[in-house]
């Protein structure tokens, strides 16, 4: 077990990915916060500066611009994401897929600016041809990233999960004993606090203002070396013809999750894999995402809707997370 830190908490917290970010961590009297906060912010921007699809120059991107049968070498934070996302989608056969992104873009979710609606489906079915985690081909020990041709990488599903990673593992390098860090939603933390409890986080859930969030106790995480994300249809979603489409696109159909969950909560050992995990099971749906994370023994937790009400359920290993 680890002792706990001493030193007072502190709050430092910026801007990334077009979200926030903040850290709370036990810093010794005299430590630089100012360096501190820089660090952080260099880490998230490092992730940007590879995996955002907003920025031209970034190395996603200049993939995505990329002739057929052409070898990009990619930073070594690139493809340790890009390690995780393959082995999430042979995992979850296919129920996550980084090469999604012709149906982000075509359904408004993506950054080529694209009106939100629901394509025609002959539209759905050529950006469907051009995905396809399967045509990902690597080399120099996954170092170098080859474009077959129309491969257009999207790693929101896990680049932001991954961006509070490098940012505690800086705070560690750094001499803080204890520190938890949130971006956009998922977070890290490592260490004890003073009082020697680990940190605790509540559980989103995601309700809608009609869904009754009230009928749900309020779910308490501890984490100690551990992190969380959550996933859900309430984030970047849309509404037509009276029927709500959700960012979270199924590689299965090339359309937005039917009945998506509220919220898949997911614990795992970093935010990289929480988040891709999060992201598998809520495609899944909570049926079958349950049943998967249950067999595979992940730490999971569903909130569905049922009327006007929310319904919780959760495995056993998450179970055992929660504070009494």
């Amino acid at each position: 077990m680890q002792q706990a830190t001493t030193g007072s908490l502190a709050s430092l917290g910026g801007e990334s990915m077009g979200t926030r970010w903040s850290a709370r961590l036990y810093a010794r009297p005299g430590a630089d916060l100012h360096a501190l906060h820089a660090g952080i912010q260099q880490q998230l921007d490092q992730v940007v500066a590879q995996m955002s699809t907003w920025e031209a120059q970034s190395d996603i991107s200049r993939y995505r611009r990329a002739a057929a049968g052409n070898w990009q070498a990619i930073p070594e934070g690139f493809a340790q994401v890009l390690d995780c996302a393959i082995e999430v989608a042979r995992a979850s056969d296919g129920a996550f897929d980084p090469t999604l992104g012709p149906l982000v873009d075509l359904w408004g979710f993506g950054s080529a600016g694209t009106p939100r609606r629901v394509p025609a489906g002959e539209d759905i079915e050529r950006a469907r041809a051009q995905c396809g985690w399967q045509r990902l081909q690597r080399r120099a020990d996954g170092r170098e990233l080859l474009q077959p041709g129309g491969l257009q990488l999207d790693l929101s599903a896990i680049a932001q999960g991954h961006g509070a990673d490098p940012a505690a593992a800086h705070l560690r390098a750094q001499g803080i004993a204890a520190a938890l860090v949130e971006v956009g939603g998922e977070i890290r933390g490592y260490g004890r606090k003073p009082d020697g409890q680990a940190w605790r986080v509540l559980v989103e859930s995601a309700a809608d203002e009609d869904a009754g969030e009230q009928d749900l106790p309020p779910r308490v995480l501890q984490l100690e070396d551990a992190a969380v994300a959550t996933s859900g249809d309430r984030w970047h979603r849309f509404e037509q013809d009276g029927q709500r489409y959700a960012h979270t696109l199924d590689p299965r159909s090339g359309r937005p999750v039917a009945d998506a969950a509220a919220a898949v909560t997911v614990v795992a050992a970093d935010a990289m894999h929480a988040d891709a995990w999060a992201t598998a099971l809520t495609v899944m749906g909570a049926g079958d995402g349950l049943a998967f994370a249950r067999a595979h023994g992940l730490a999971a937790r569903f909130v569905s809707r049922h009327g006007n009400t929310l319904r919780e359920t959760m495995t056993d290993q998450f179970q055992t997370r929660l504070c009494a």
